[in-house]
């Protein structure tokens, strides 16, 4: 029996990665699949990894109908037996009814991977719909990690090293690196404790390297 399957995890912990991973276990066995993703880093139609891994990709946008696309390719005599669906969380609640449309109607398995919540902690509704409609849900093994070394649970948004908590929700970036100039926009992974007192990386290390008050007075 074909499923809908959601593999999540925080950023850094592997999504692309397991996704290119999945497409490869599957198309070395003869099944034919479809590669779709969403505003990946990398641009349109394309799905790449942080390790530098990439594959040319469907771009999904609003007005995507995956029930439309797969019902077209059968019906001109093309074969799909799994669909690969990377940045899920993107996608429209409406988007994820017609997956599970495809694995229950047509027998195709989906392999949907996302974050669940975006930079204010909510979910996604992509991510939201996914929980509810699921046969599996995956919490990604690989721990993604805060700057102060325990497991990363929150993303956060930073412009100009400052985190926010406002702002629009799609706002494509790269993660910010402790060791280089902040970005204008970027994402960085944290602790819900530093994600809560809105305590980058970059905060920090200012904060460290702030000089200690003399002891006189």
């Amino acid at each position: 029996m074909a499923e809908l399957h959601f593999f999540t995890g925080t950023m850094d912990s592997g999504k692309s990665t397991l996704a290119l991973q999945t497409n490869h276990n599957h198309a070395a066995r003869g099944r034919v699949g479809r590669i779709f993703t969403t505003h990946d880093r990398s641009g349109q139609a394309v799905l790449s990894s942080r390790l530098g891994l990439t594959h040319e990709a469907l771009e999904v946008d609003a007005g995507f109908d995956f029930w439309a696309y797969v019902v077209d390719t059968l019906t001109r005599g093309g074969r799909i037996d799994y669909l690969i669906c990377d940045e899920a969380q993107f996608y429209a609640a409406e988007q994820i009814d017609q997956l599970a449309k495809v694995v229950d109607e047509l027998q195709i398995d989906v392999f949907a991977f996302g974050i669940l919540t975006d930079f204010r902690s909510q979910l996604f509704p992509g991510s939201a719909r996914l929980v509810e409609l699921a046969d599996r849900m995956n919490v990604l093994q690989v721990e993604a990690l805060c700057w102060c070394g325990k497991r990363a649970t929150h993303n956060a948004r930073t412009e100009n090293g400052a985190m926010v908590t406002d702002g629009e929700v799609i706002v494509v970036g790269d993660v910010d690196l402790a060791d280089e100039p902040p970005a204008e926009v970027a994402y960085e992974v944290l602790c819900r404790q530093h994600h809560r007192r809105r305590l980058t990386a970059a905060r920090a290390k200012a904060v460290s390297l702030a000089p200690e008050p003399l002891p006189f007075g």
